[in-house]
């Protein structure tokens, strides 16, 4: 699961950054030609606040980043074990007498 989620961080930081940018872009375009002190001030307030998403998100990156890293290195590269033939493999031994 770390791999997979590895793989996609990069895409999510991009969208996670595009998104509010792109919110705070549209919001300039649709505001209007003639604005007033209340609205500039609205304006800015959003784009503080997408700007605070936009850096809230990297850290969650930075963090799911480091965990997946941590994970990764932790389990370390698949091995596999050598075949170990069973001597009583059709006929199992008797368990041992209890006590």
């Amino acid at each position: 699961m770390e791999r997979k989620l590895w793989q996609r961080l990069p895409a999510i930081l991009f969208w996670g950054s595009a998104l509010p940018i792109l919110c705070s872009v549209f919001a300039r375009l649709t505001a209007p030609a003639v604005r007033d002190h209340a609205h500039d001030k609205a304006l800015l307030l959003f784009d503080y606040t997408m700007a605070g998403a936009v850096v809230l998100h990297w850290t969650l990156v930075a963090t799911v980043a480091i965990a997946c890293w941590i994970v990764i290195v932790m389990k370390g590269p698949v091995q596999m074990a050598d075949p170990y033939p069973l001597q009583d493999r059709d006929r199992p031994a008797s368990p041992p007498p209890a006590g």
